[in-house]
């Protein structure tokens, strides 16, 4: 049939591809690798060092994972190549639905293996700290902030991401006004990066008796999570610690009756907090971790030779400075400005579907067109 014979044809066009994708995934020296570690593990004394044996694991753990990745989806091909020729011969229209669905997953997982590999810089592989801040704009901007916030909530949880609320400030009436989560996973940083800045909304709100549209801006950064293998020195007298009461929303966002810790960065005005552990030590510890994550992600941004380069200057949170704009009303439209990629499912997108617009990022990034596209 025709039909089976084009999607044969779809299907075949793809073979060179994931062939030159296990050259580019570096799949034989991953195996050298994972045998290396392997023997380790083996060796006498190996447990002594927890530290040392977590990282062992989790390294192996990670290139593990990629291999298998890389066999799943040389598994799906045969698999969708059967189903073809067995629809084929058997002349069943019925199966033609299942095998668009098998291609879109092969293509999907071709695309987001290729783009893994562009994902080389020094801390891509690091896990991601998120912080939102609502704009100006009262309760529609801190709900806006707080829509963006359950957005990447479910990008991570669509992409088997591990995250924990570090820190959470509810808004007057609604939404919030920031929050900090940590996003744990394999290139969560490397992927997510693309999407620090500041995000606007058009919209009927809500919140308005009248009906009228409304415009809104909220900001998100993102840092990797630095680790204690990365030495940063921080003058302990540039810092200011205060403590304050846990003031969340409760629940699965923080711990209330914690000893939240806000630090100041005296240098550069970079404040950062965490109320989400049960001591005042502990979130003293997640909060020195953030700090030195977004020094270390300011420093690498701005091509500085020193933190102590850095001059703490922020972007406004308001028009003209975003990177993203989601049209609710006249139209449904989600447009990136730094690549042109959109996609009018709103709905979707809002539910965590923004894969497109990262790996948009990752291709515009690396062909090096990335630009300034109007609304």
């Amino acid at each position: 049939m025709l039909q089976f014979e084009e999607r044969k044809l779809d299907l075949e066009a793809l073979k060179p591809d994931i062939d030159d994708l296990s050259e580019a995934l570096g799949l034989e020296r991953m195996r050298n690798e994972i045998a290396e570690l392997d023997t380790k593990a083996s060796m006498p004394g190996f447990w002594d060092d927890a530290q040392n044996s977590q990282k062992v694991l989790q390294r192996s753990s990670m290139l593990k994972n990629k291999i298998a990745a890389y066999e799943d989806l040389c598994t799906a091909y045969e698999d969708t190549l059967a189903l073809i020729e067995l629809g084929n011969e058997e002349g069943d229209e019925t199966l033609l639905p299942e095998v668009e669905e098998e291609l879109k997953k092969i293509r999907d997982s071709l695309e987001t293996q290729r783009l893994s590999t562009l994902l080389r810089g020094e801390y891509d592989g690091k896990n991601a700290i998120l912080t939102f801040h609502a704009g100006a704009g009262g309760t529609e901007a801190q709900d806006w902030a707080e829509m963006l916030y359950r957005m990447y909530n479910r990008w991570s949880e669509r992409h088997g991401y591990k995250v924990t609320t570090l820190d959470y400030l509810d808004g007057e009436e609604a939404g919030l006004k920031s929050a900090s989560i940590l996003i744990e996973g394999e290139n969560a940083y490397g992927f997510l990066k693309s999407e620090a800045g500041v995000h606007r909304l058009v919209r009927v709100s809500p919140f308005d008796a009248s009906g009228r549209r409304h415009t809104s801006f909220a900001s998100l950064e993102v840092m990797p999570e630095i680790d204690d293998t990365i030495e940063v020195e921080i003058d302990p007298a540039d810092i200011k610690m205060d403590v304050y009461r846990a003031s969340g929303a409760g629940g699965q966002k923080v711990n209330k009756t914690s000893s939240a810790v806000r630090l100041t960065h005296i240098p550069t005005g970079i404040v950062v907090s965490c109320q989400v552990e049960r001591s005042q030590y502990q979130n003293r510890d997640v909060a020195m971790r953030m700090l030195k994550s977004k020094l270390v992600e300011i420093k690498e941004r701005e091509n500085l030779e020193r933190i102590e380069d850095i001059k703490g200057v922020q972007k406004e949170i308001a028009w003209g400075s975003q990177i993203r704009s989601y049209v609710f009303m006249p139209y449904t439209l989600a447009k990136d400005h730094r690549t042109g990629f959109e996609s009018g499912n709103i709905n979707a997108v809002m539910d965590g579907d923004i894969d497109g617009f990262i790996n948009a990022y990752l291709k515009a990034q690396s062909l090096g067109t990335l630009g300034n596209y109007d609304d």
